[in-house]
């Protein structure tokens, strides 16, 4: 029978430096690679029966990684304050000063760059990016899609605003990144309720479309009809991101039966998936501009 790893009870549920428990005499260099540990970081382990969440992995590097005025950045940032929703093994962002050199590290991505006062804030007992240098960054850092996704989130959250992102922009003129900012600025809806929302948002724009209104309220003589995921209402054109929820048969029934009292209201209304986002978006382009030119040249929008 194959001998059971051992675990000191100083070290269950625990995060720690393999180094300090290997020369505390708690573990051998072999007891750290045994099932009962989990590598997160070089040198840094966890009970491999505590669930690693990206919180605990941020805890682990707070504490354990990052150098003297440094902070844990961008989406690593954003999800922290309930803003991203990073993958369990995504390398996490950390921003460090331009004059703080620090080695490169699996699980991290490092960034160098000049860190104003104000532009980190404790947050959990963590050092993070502030909600506007979390925003500069992810502009500098993420395509202007990805980067207008989290920025939307961040807008709903109410963690800041638009005027206080353009100022901050503003404010920073001629440093890397700040045009940046204010393009996913300008791109960004805190009406936005969830990131696929976002994308097809935003890629609709970029294509050349007129804005849309986001979670747009179709009412009849005072009573509430719909609410739409986005809009030109002016052309009772609607656009609704058919996400998973869609799995629930009843909730399905309902979505169907209200846009189907739209569609009786002369609105035209068309659907995207992830799949079609992914695999036919120029396709559906085209569905949405026919739609967009057929009502723009019909006489009862004149």
């Amino acid at each position: 029978m194959p001998k059971a790893p051992r675990r000191p009870p100083q070290l269950r549920g625990r995060i720690f430096r393999g180094s300090i428990a290997v020369s505390r005499g708690l573990l051998t260099r072999n007891d750290l690679r045994s099932s009962a540990w989990r590598p997160l970081f070089r040198d840094v382990y966890a009970d491999a029966q505590v669930k690693v969440t990206h919180r605990l992995r941020c805890a682990a590097v707070g504490r354990w990684l990052l150098p003297p005025g440094a902070a844990l950045a961008g989406r690593a940032a954003a999800a922290l304050y309930d803003c991203a929703t990073p993958g369990p093994s995504e390398p996490l962002d950390v921003l460090v000063p331009n004059d703080v050199r620090i080695g490169p590290t699996a699980g991290l991505r490092i960034h160098h760059g000049e860190i104003d006062p104000g532009d980190t804030v404790n947050r959990a007992g963590l050092r993070v990016t502030s909600p506007a240098r979390t925003c500069w960054d992810l502009a500098r850092w993420l395509d202007v899609v990805e980067a207008v996704v989290v920025i939307d989130t961040i807008l709903a959250s109410r963690l800041t605003h638009v005027s206080a992102l353009r100022e901050y922009a503003l404010s920073r003129a001629g440093r890397r990144g700040w045009r940046s900012l204010l393009r996913a600025v300008d791109l960004a809806d805190a009406g936005a309720e969830s990131p696929q929302e976002s994308r097809t948002r935003v890629r609709l724009v970029l294509a050349g479309l007129p804005r849309p209104q986001t979670q747009w309220v179709v009412a009849d003589q005072g009573r509430f009809v719909a609410r739409l995921d986005l809009a030109w209402p002016e052309l009772k054109v609607a656009v609704e991101y058919d996400g998973l929820w869609h799995d629930d048969p009843e909730q399905f029934h309902r979505d169907r039966r209200r846009l189907n009292r739209l569609l009786g209201g002369e609105w035209i209304v068309l659907h995207v998936t992830a799949k079609r986002l992914r695999e036919d978006f120029e396709g559906f382009l085209a569905e949405v501009k026919a739609a967009l030119r057929a009502r723009s040249h019909s006489p009862a929008q004149r």
